[in-house]
């Protein structure tokens, strides 16, 4: 019998059964589910709405279910819905009629809303503890090839040579952007809605703040009928999950580049990349492709659930139990992805000689050029033209900036002196942008610093 048969007088048909229920994947709330009604039969009990004994019985009988859920000996029914009254009915198969008395004072909606909220809170700690171990990879690798020099690109067209630890902290600062946010998403999510009832609260003389303190939440909820219709925090941190994959995928996309034979800048440990069933040569990166990939999967959570409430009224719609799929699926794919991640990039082989080669390639000194010419007094757009010349020269001659002679300089421009030469080194490109924030070794080396000292107190978030 239904734990809500009172109103109906036919059984539900079997379709519905399993169209309805949500045991299936909103299982993995037990822990949550048992906690949250621990604390709530407790503070019933306290509060004299039911007996101090059977508070107790209550409790003991909630306990025994946790165990024996993680002994795997409990067996959940499609026919109690949810994991919610799959507990009560165990409970109350326990330890009789006293178990019915623990769903006083609440309603499954401001039940599932405490569950998910409890969930996501710890989920988002672990997904920021592998956000700071990621960090720390980024650190370590860029620290090892500090003064590593490599071309970098806009357009993906060579621009400008920049230190490869340079670009590496560039990722460090997408993830902690990732970080604050998630810690944003954190405080929004640690909001108590136990006590709103359905919709409209209760008639009973609870104790919220009680329940508050004992699951740690940060605060209540103000209002009951948001508590049990809010699904924003779940959408705030699909979104911050889906920055993340973003980020990733990015961070991939170079990988996927740089280890190709017309790159060549990197290799991909063999215990991340895959052979070919027909091609004897290949080493593929399909770690760093399937991470790629999977950013979609994250962004079609996040699409799907703002879908779901955009049209929603209030209060509680049976249409948000669709949030829980889509959550699950996020966090797993966002933990999957990072865990796979880290060890990847820490073993990644970089070849400094190859990323040097091509860093003296394709004019990405020609910058450097024009700012000479600024620095000798020529306007900044003229010398930008002088420049422009200079490289069209090269090219229809089939050689470098460097190549030319003073003379050859000086046909362009008589401002140009024998110091050019030096200033054309990639050395010298890179060693000059001394300015915070820029690609110098000195800047940079600062840059890890700092980096270090976030990592520091980024964990300390998690403690």
């Amino acid at each position: 019998m239904k734990m809500w048969s009172g109103r109906f007088t036919k059984e539900t048909d079997e379709l519905v059964e399993d169209f309805h229920s949500s045991i299936s994947f909103d299982s993995r709330l037990y822990k949550q589910d048992i906690r949250g009604s621990i604390a709530h039969a407790r503070m019933l009990g306290e509060q004299g709405i039911i007996s101090k004994e059977e508070s107790r019985l209550i409790i003991e009988g909630l306990r025994e279910i946790e165990r024996e859920i993680e002994e795997g000996k409990t067996e959940f029914s499609v026919d109690a819905e949810d994991i919610h009254m799959n507990i009560e009915k165990i409970l109350t198969e326990k330890i009789g009629e006293v178990g019915k008395k623990l769903h006083t004072a609440r309603s499954r909606n401001d039940q599932v809303a405490l569950d998910m909220r409890m969930y996501l809170k710890e989920e988002i700690k672990v997904i920021m503890g592998l956000l700071a171990d990621l960090q720390q990879a980024i650190v370590d690798k860029a620290e090892k090839h500090l003064d590593v020099i490599m071309p970098g690109y806009t357009h993906l067209q060579k621009a400008q040579p920049v230190l490869f630890s340079h670009h590496l902290l560039a990722y460090f600062e997408m993830f902690q952007r990732d970080f604050e946010r998630l810690l944003d998403c954190r405080k929004r999510t640690d909001v108590m809605p136990l006590g709103s009832g359905a919709l409209a609260g209760t008639t009973f003389p609870i104790d919220r703040e009680r329940v508050k303190e004992e699951l740690g939440f940060r605060v209540i909820s103000r209002n009951s009928m948001d508590a049990v219709s809010d699904r924003d925090f779940v959408l705030e941190f699909l979104f911050c999950a889906s920055m993340i994959m973003m980020h990733l995928s990015r961070f991939c996309e170079e990988i996927i580049l740089w280890s190709t034979n017309e790159f060549g800048f990197v290799e991909v440990d063999d215990a991340y990349g895959t052979g070919s069933s027909i091609m004897p040569q290949k080493k593929n990166p399909d770690v760093a492709e399937l991470v790629r990939g999977k950013t979609g999967r994250v962004y079609g959570s996040l699409m799907a659930l703002l879908t779901v409430m955009k049209s929603l009224p209030l209060a509680y719609n049976k249409d948000m139990q669709e949030d829980k799929e889509n959550l699950f699926d996020a966090l797993d794919t966002v933990k999957g992805c990072l865990q796979v991640f880290i060890p990847m990039l820490d073993t990644l082989k970089i070849f400094p000689e190859k990323m040097h080669r091509e860093a003296q390639r394709g004019f990405a000194n020609a910058t450097d050029v024009a700012d000479y010419l600024a620095e000798k007094g020529i306007p900044f757009r003229e010398a930008h033209e002088i420049t422009g010349r200079l490289v069209l020269y090269c090219i229809e001659r089939g050689i470098t900036l460097g190549d030319l002679s003073l003379e050859e300089f000086k046909k362009f421009s008589g401002a140009f002196e024998e110091d050019i030469h030096q200033r054309l080194s990639i050395e010298s490109c890179v060693m000059r942008r001394d300015v915070p924030g820029a690609t110098g070794p000195r800047q940079v080396s600062r840059a890890l610093t700092e980096s270090k000292e976030i990592i520091r107190l980024n964990r300390q978030h998690l403690v």
